[in-house]
């Protein structure tokens, strides 16, 4: 195993990663590094967790030499806000000792702020596309001088719908440019952006996606629904030894809530959640909390929490099987890294079992099934959307083509029942001319008077 002291690293990048503590490099940042420095196109496909920043910026920064202009020679594209500020934080951790401008750019802030902050120049800069592009199409931010493009997580950008923002970045940047791509998975719609933009592109393969990572424990369990999943949550999050520090996923937003309700009943002061509906303050809040120790247990979606360096998890709890396999993989990624030990545990009810077996079937691994503990209540309860569908509540919300209203309580009263025929006036016209005047024809009566 060759270490860090074994690559063409400059003293400034060698003494950032002495501080750092890091003594190997992981197979991805190995076989990256002299690809990266060729100047050739490159993407690499690796799992969550095996150090992609790393991977892509030392090369980077190994070769960057310092500049006084103002608009960024190195662009980095991420699919999240809290992405941003992550890669902005490894980048300055790597560029301790190196004169080097890193700007991180998202949505959510003020436009303005962001321009001020680029008229201040930069070096490399870190963006959301939408933001980016915004930013580009003001005239504020020039991205002729860009040398080197990284697209990190961009399958996740892609599902994210970000392909429309990607493409018109591509034609603002100079055609003559390296692209470093880095993604977990590899979709027809990741090959598509590849033919099109790529040159020649040098491909990097680390654990292919499907592969079980040999340090995570996995099991699995039956559980017959959402309350009785709580109930089996709550009596494993009560071994606060073993649980010391826990990811649930949930598969949306409002179960997400809803999971972090009842387990925040509970373990007062002890969880928080993340998902796209909460503000970017409360949700960088959450993370930096949960990474310090101050919460133990954090309850997110699944867009949210990719990618994101959460440190030293003990266990990644699937709520839920995911809808799309290879996105499990990422779950429980968020778990054994640093070469550590970890374990997931996934629940399944009785309509998740075919989204299981994909999971199953996609990794080539049985995940073992475990018995649910005999104190644990298995509840009857059952959430609105777990109801037959002739069971659930109509919403009034609903338009009158969806709302049926059922019969009324009782007989309208005789007062009640009469037919409102309108005024006086509109009887007497009625009798006279068999028809109500109309706006439209004033010698529409005069004619029918006549005969």
């Amino acid at each position: 195993m060759i270490s860090f002291q074994d690559l063409d690293l400059s003293n400034p990048l060698r003494n950032s990663i002495e501080d750092l503590g890091f003594i190997n490099p992981t197979p991805i940042q190995e076989q990256a590094f002299s690809v990266v420095r060729s100047g050739k196109d490159v993407v690499g496909i690796a799992q969550t967790g095996t150090g992609k920043t790393f991977a892509y910026m030392l090369p980077i920064l190994r070769d960057l030499k310092f500049s006084k202009q103002q608009h960024p020679r190195i662009l980095v594209l991420v699919p999240t806000r809290e992405l941003v500020v992550q890669v902005v934080d490894e980048i300055e951790k790597l560029a301790k000792y190196i004169n080097l401008r890193v700007l991180g750019v998202y949505g959510g802030v003020n436009l303005n702020r962001h321009k001020e902050a680029v008229l201040q120049g930069t070096d490399i800069i870190v963006a959301t596309p939408g933001r980016l592009y915004d930013l580009a199409i003001s005239r504020v931010l020039k991205l002729k001088s860009i040398q080197k493009v990284v697209i990190d997580e961009v399958d996740v950008m892609l599902d994210l719908g970000f392909r429309f923002q990607l493409l018109n970045i591509f034609e603002l940047l100079p055609v003559r440019r390296q692209n470093v791509m880095f993604s977990a998975t590899m979709t027809e719609d990741v090959e598509a952006l590849i033919d099109d933009y790529f040159v020649g592109p040098k491909k990097i393969a680390i654990a292919v996606s499907g592969t079980p990572l040999d340090n995570i424990e996995q099991v699995a369990y039956n559980v017959p629904n959402f309350y009785t999943k709580i109930n089996l949550l709550l009596e494993l999050l009560f071994d606060k030894n073993e649980f010391g520090k826990v990811l649930i996923f949930a598969p949306n937003k409002r179960n997400a809530d809803r999971i972090f309700n009842l387990v925040e009943d509970e373990f007062p002061n002890q969880s928080c959640v993340i998902h796209s509906n909460k503000t970017q303050n409360y949700r960088l809040r959450s993370i930096e909390e949960f990474n310090n120790g101050n919460h133990r247990i954090l309850i997110a979606t699944d867009v949210i929490a990719r990618g994101l360096d959460l440190n030293e998890i003990t266990h990644v709890i699937n709520f839920n099987p995911t809808q799309y396999p290879e996105n499990y993989m990422h779950r429980i990624g968020r778990t054994g890294r640093a070469e550590r030990k970890g374990k997931s545990i996934l629940f399944a009810t009785e309509n998740e079992q075919k989204v299981k077996l994909a999971i199953e079937e996609l990794m080539d691994y049985k995940i073992p099934l475990v018995e649910i503990p005999e104190q644990v209540v298995i509840s009857k309860e059952l959430t609105e959307e777990e109801r037959p569908s002739e069971d659930r509540d109509q919403s009034k919300n609903r338009t009158s083509q969806e709302y049926v209203p059922g019969p009324a309580f009782h007989e309208k009263k005789e007062k009640n029942k009469k037919v409102n025929l309108g005024g006086s006036y509109r009887r007497e016209i009625v009798k006279k001319y068999k028809k109500p005047k109309t706006r439209g024809d004033k010698n529409y009566n005069k004619r029918n008077k006549k005969k």
